[in-house]
């Protein structure tokens, strides 16, 4: 059985590495104002955080249409596949496992669609897909890939160190991290998702102090694996790999860039850390 992985551009799976492993990326919108963009295609990561610094407006971003799911689900179907998987931004978080649950309903006569929550974020998502294609390229069926994702989606750990809360504020993401406001201007908040929700993970006064507080939160896991970092043009990336790589191999340490999508809700420096809880 042919099982083809796809997914959407909040995963932040480098292209490259997308194309190596083939895996499908549908990619969201990104909106400046008046301005629009499709990630991506008309907006790189670097062209995103340029227009960061200088908008006068902080981006929104918005969900693939079902059409562009659905037009992904055919090509597959065409090339071949026997079936897909399609591994999603948090439902909680976004309405686009939505465009895809539809898009799957619609293609259902032509090809099986299994659509499923990460939970997640991120390369909490993009690990996901990973571990997915891999299973694929075993040739595992669906049902065995569905339920290996699921289960991976349940022991994802994910947290993040932000500058500030301003943009998960003003993009209605702010979740259980909304008792954290009155202090925004002191603080360094952290945040983790969980169950597909930011939730306050605990708030600090410097950046050095807010990447300190995300290793312990690494040193104190039981059974760490698949650890991953992720950031936003961070300048102290190597300086917080240095202090993981006290923790766990840093050479174990899957690196990867914050992009359009999850960069309009964390923000410029966001430094996000996850790793798959073994036991």
């Amino acid at each position: 059985m042919v099982v083809r992985i796809v997914t959407d551009s909040a995963s932040d799976l480098p292209q490259s590495r997308a194309d190596e492993l083939g895996i499908e990326i549908v990619p969201l919108t990104i909106r400046f104002g008046d301005e629009e963009f499709v990630d991506r295609v008309e907006l790189t990561n670097e062209e995103f955080w340029r227009k960061v610094a200088t908008s006068p407006v902080l981006p929104e971003t918005a969900a693939p249409a079902p059409g562009a799911f659905e037009e992904r689900f055919r090509a597959l179907a065409a090339a071949g596949a026997d079936a897909v998987v399609c591994i999603n931004l948090s439902s909680r978080l976004s309405g686009t496992m939505q465009s895809a649950q539809l898009a799957a309903t619609n293609v259902a006569a032509e090809i099986p669609v299994r659509v499923l929550d990460s939970q997640s974020v991120s390369l909490g998502l993009g690990s996901q897909c990973i571990a997915a294609q891999a299973l694929a390229a075993d040739a595992a069926d669906l049902d065995t890939i569905a339920e290996a994702v699921t289960e991976r989606a349940a022991h994802t750990r994910l947290f993040g160190a932000l500058d500030t809360l301003e943009h998960l504020r003003r993009g209605g993401r702010i979740g259980g991290a909304q008792a954290m406001l009155g202090s925004v201007l002191s603080i360094k908040p952290i945040i983790s998702i969980s169950d597909g929700v930011v939730h306050e993970a605990g708030k600090v006064r410097t950046r050095s102090k807010s990447l300190v507080h995300l290793a312990q939160k690494l040193a104190d896991a039981t059974s760490p694996a698949g650890v991953f970092v992720f950031h936003a043009q961070a300048p102290d990336i190597e300086e917080f790999l240095d202090q993981l790589g006290k923790i766990v191999p840093r050479e174990s340490i899957e690196v990867g860039n914050i992009g359009p999508v999850i960069g309009t809700h964390g923000g410029p420096r966001t430094m996000g850390l996850g790793w798959v809880e073994a036991d």
